[in-house]
């Protein structure tokens, strides 16, 4: 089982920047691949991004690619998103995810656990 609980949304202006935080319980954090996805109101949950378990291979969504940035620090348990640039389409609740398959992650978009979300606002 792993648990995971995100941090560090909020409220920012378009072209600024936030950093979201998933601690993970559990001992087997560093063999567990990670993500994030988002979901904006009225829309489908989407990926984000994805790394993989040492972070050797990391993915991204077009939307964001070369504006977020994610990594993993595995003596800590916690994986970040990096967000800068950020635009008002930006704007969703923010899941952070795990599974033992990181293509389960990277392009099923299923995997086996998730976060409660945080919130991300981006103002124009």
């Amino acid at each position: 089982q792993v648990q995971l609980v995100e941090s560090g949304g909020g409220l920012v202006q378009a072209g600024g920047s936030l950093r979201l935080s998933c601690a993970a319980s559990g001992r087997t954090f560093s063999s567990y691949a990670m993500g994030w996805f988002r979901q904006a109101p009225g829309k489908e949950r989407e990926f984000v991004a994805a790394i993989s378990w040492n972070g050797g291979s990391t993915r991204y969504a077009d939307s964001v690619k070369g504006r977020f940035t994610i990594s993993r620090d595995n003596a800590k348990n916690t994986v970040y998103l990096q967000m800068n640039s950020l635009k008002p389409e930006d704007t969703a609740v923010y899941y952070c995810a795990a599974d033992d398959q990181y293509m389960s992650i990277a392009t099923r978009g299923r995997p086996d656990y998730w976060g409660q979300g945080t919130q991300v606002t981006v103002s124009s």
